[in-house]
């Protein structure tokens, strides 16, 4: 009897475990999730830049820009929508204090986004080799309805995915 009613106990604590489930809306980590920013200085030390408009007066040499990590976050799609926006948070270093982010080009046939991300530096300036570890917010053209997608970033390959938000009944 006793063996009995702690495998009947052992048993509703799994079920009860496995129906509560997760929100991965709410537990993925920040860098994952679609519009968030941190304030200040994040955790990692990665600062968020943005691309400027360079100086006229300036001559610049033009490199694709490195970076680290690409974290593709697509808005959950609701039940009444459509399509969802995307964003992109490129993480990266900037090989010295003269280099600056250029320019972000994107181009979009079906499933594939083929995008660019160049950075600058100023012909004539002399800077010292140190790292500067960035973080970018780029939002991708368009709305994107459920399904595999891949993102091709400069040399780099990443696929993601559009869902729609799970509801529980």
């Amino acid at each position: 009897m006793r063996t009995g009613f702690a495998t009947l106990t052992v048993l509703l604590l799994g079920y009860v475990t496995a129906c509560s489930g997760s929100n991965t809306a709410t537990s993925t980590e920040p860098d994952m999730r679609f519009g968030h920013r941190y304030e200040g200085v994040p955790p990692d030390g990665y600062r968020t830049v943005t691309i400027s408009v360079p100086e006229q007066e300036h001559t610049f040499t033009y490199f694709p820009a490195t970076f680290d990590r690409v974290f593709v976050r697509p808005e959950l799609l609701q039940l009444e929508q459509d399509t969802v926006a995307v964003e992109v948070l490129v993480k990266g270093s900037l090989p010295d204090a003269c280099m600056e982010l250029h320019a972000f080009d994107q181009e979009r046939m079906g499933n594939i986004i083929t995008a660019t991300l160049q950075m600058r530096r100023g012909q004539s300036h002399v800077c010292a080799t140190a790292r500067h570890p960035y973080r970018l917010y780029l939002m991708l053209d368009g709305g994107f309805i459920q399904g595999h997608y891949t993102l091709k970033l400069n040399d780099s390959t990443i696929p993601f995915t559009v869902r729609k938000l799970e509801t529980r009944e």
